[in-house]
């Protein structure tokens, strides 16, 4: 324990004597946790919302208006034998046309100014187990597409697997700056170690030749990075439930009323804390940089 607070104290003091160059540091990590628990927060809101609609994903078979009955009972047998649907039902022009009215109340009036422009249709709802059985679907949404009175197939998994696609992309651009920052923040912490070892180059001197323990020499250099990187997690933390706290007052009604989601969340507690060792081990890393070049 006294070795510990020895290391605290020291680390503390070199902290202040270079404020400045610390506080560049803190800031750099910072910035770089900042936007890992942007990215981490992005998707767990996200991730939510593509799983509900992926699993709520439908196959809607519009059909012509001169469709005969044959017509329609073909597409009835060829649905109910492919073994996909969990249910479906028709949907006529008229059921069509009074879902719009109540879905969007606002341009009721306007559609009922024109004749009726829906299409009848079969709403497909998919079982869960055929979300992932692409290529089935897909030959289902052909074969439909194919048979007579047939005039259109919508199946909501292909913008759907271009969501997800996105969703991986802003992943993997997140992942590649996180890895650069983080590059830059153990450098950053490093350089600044670096000074307050110059800065204290007299004092290892007497330590060595009084016989200090090597441990005694370098452990304030890793606890001042310590301190730099948990510093500059707690910064980061607090200006991303800052900028989320903002954005759920401010968006939090249009994106539920735009996608579903409930609410905008910040990241859960045990994340918050995985970041904030996350700095502490960036800046332990710049601080052994420093310490294993101490003689």
């Amino acid at each position: 324990m006294r070795a510990l607070a020895y290391f605290c104290s020291e680390a503390a003091a070199s902290l202040w004597r270079s404020r400045r160059a610390a506080l560049l540091s803190v800031f750099t990590i910072a910035g770089g946790l900042f936007v890992l628990g942007f990215f981490l927060a992005l998707n767990s809101n996200l991730q939510p919302v593509v799983e509900r609609w992926t699993a709520s994903a439908e196959l809607s078979v519009y059909l012509k208006d001169d469709a005969t009955r044959d017509q329609l009972r073909s597409v009835d047998e060829l649905i109910a034998k492919s073994g996909m649907a969990a249910q479906y039902e028709y949907v006529s022009r008229e059921q069509a046309a009074t879902r719009f009215k109540q879905d969007f109340p606002d341009l009721a009036s306007t559609a009922e100014r024109v004749d009726n422009p829906f299409p009848a249709s079969f709403e497909v709802r998919l079982k869960p187990a055929m979300q992932e059985a692409g290529n089935a679907v897909d030959n289902l949404a052909s074969a439909l597409a194919s048979l007579n009175g047939v005039a259109d197939v919508r199946y909501d998994r292909r913008w759907l697997t271009r969501l997800t696609a996105i969703v991986r992309m802003l992943r993997a651009l997140g992942l590649t700056i996180v890895i650069l920052l983080a590059i830059a923040s153990a450098v950053t912490v490093a350089n600044v170690v670096r000074l307050a070892a110059y800065a204290r180059e007299d004092e290892i001197d007497i330590m060595e030749l009084v016989g200090a323990p090597l441990a005694y020499v370098r452990g304030p250099f890793v606890v001042e990075g310590v301190l730099q990187g948990g510093a500059g997690a707690l910064v980061a933390i607090l200006l991303l439930w800052a900028v989320f706290t903002a954005a759920s007052v401010r968006y939090g009604r249009l994106v539920s009323e735009t996608i579903g989601l409930g609410s905008i969340t910040f990241l859960p507690l045990q994340l918050c804390a995985v970041i904030i060792l996350g700095g502490m081990l960036l800046g332990c890393a710049g601080g052994l940089i420093v310490a294993r070049g101490v003689r």
